[in-house]
């Protein structure tokens, strides 16, 4: 691991020998808002944008799901390399800004706040570390504007440590949880839907003001995301809630259980009842079909 001051020696530029090499073999990961940059460049939905230019993929078994680029049909490439280079690059996802440099995320489980640390990644095919150009991590980070993408995706980071360094404390999440965090991550318009249903609204109290930014512009919606995530995941009370709209919505949840929990029980004893009338109609017809004239039942 490496710091932000630490001085390396690199440049990616048109003309270099290994040019799109990286991008004709890829596995990018992205960010919430690596993807609400491209399909806003794209002009489609994230719901749209997801299902064609997105694998999902296990951060972890049975945990919160991570999105991958998809590659080009029967291949490797990125779907937006061309010759002269990326075809999105003013939007280009904070992996692809990134490299070779990785960002490390960490939180100890005895702290409470993140830390950035990196590392330089080197393959054979990359000719980038033998151009003469020197700069610090640092200010290589502003000159690939990572700086940007880097604090919108703060919340989101902090939520996968969350999970990571409280390991089974809070156990394995249920899978409408997990569907839970990848819609409020990733499909920031179908998030969006939720949140401006009434239930919503009548549940959480805000100001005017405050709906409307998260409504109209999706950073402020992504940003809202993490927040309602960590409440509902980890119990973080940053939202304030609408207590009687809660009091009311617990004692619907109590009451549909214990009707469920009734349904159930009755279930289950029609069943045994049924079963145990079956038993004792096959017993009876046993006893008939052994009354004969000798009584023996067949027997010796």
């Amino acid at each position: 691991m490496i710091e932000a001051d630490h001085v390396i020696q690199f440049s990616c530029h048109k003309g270099i020998s290994c040019w799109n090499a990286c991008c004709a073999n890829i596995d990018i990961s992205l960010t919430p808002y690596d993807i609400i940059r491209l399909k806003k460049r794209l002009g489609i939905t994230s719901t749209q944008f997801l299902q064609d230019y997105t694998v999902p993929h296990e951060m972890e078994k049975e945990g919160i799901a991570g999105v991958k680029f998809r590659s080009v049909e029967g291949g490797t490439a990125c779907r937006f390399m061309k010759p002269e280079g990326c075809s999105v690059y003013e939007d280009r996802p904070t992996a692809c800004r990134y490299y070779p440099v990785a960002l490390l995320s960490m939180r100890r489980q005895d702290e409470f706040v993140d830390r950035d640390a990196y590392a330089m990644v080197r393959e054979d095919h990359c000719k980038g570390h033998e151009v003469d150009r020197r700069l610090t991590i640092a200010d290589y980070r502003k000159d690939q504007g990572v700086e940007e993408y880097d604090e919108l995706a703060r919340g989101w980071r902090q939520l996968i440590l969350k999970k990571k360094s409280a390991g089974p404390a809070i156990g394995a999440p249920s899978i409408k949880s997990r569907q839970l965090f990848f819609m409020a991550c990733y499909d920031i318009d179908t998030f969006r839907a939720l949140v401006q249903s009434e239930a919503f609204s009548e549940l959480f109290t805000l100001p005017a003001e405050e709906w409307t930014r998260i409504r109209s512009d999706d950073v402020e919606l992504m940003q809202f995301g993490f927040r309602y995530l960590k409440q509902v995941l980890f119990g973080e009370n940053t939202i304030p809630l609408n207590e009687e709209t809660a009091k009311e919505r617990l004692e619907k949840w109590r009451n549909r259980t214990a009707e469920l929990e009734r349904e159930a029980a009755e279930k289950r004893a029609k069943y045994e009842a049924d079963m145990l009338a079956e038993g004792i109609d096959e017993e009876a017809s046993g006893l008939a079909f052994c009354a004969d004239d000798s009584g023996s039942c067949g027997k010796d």
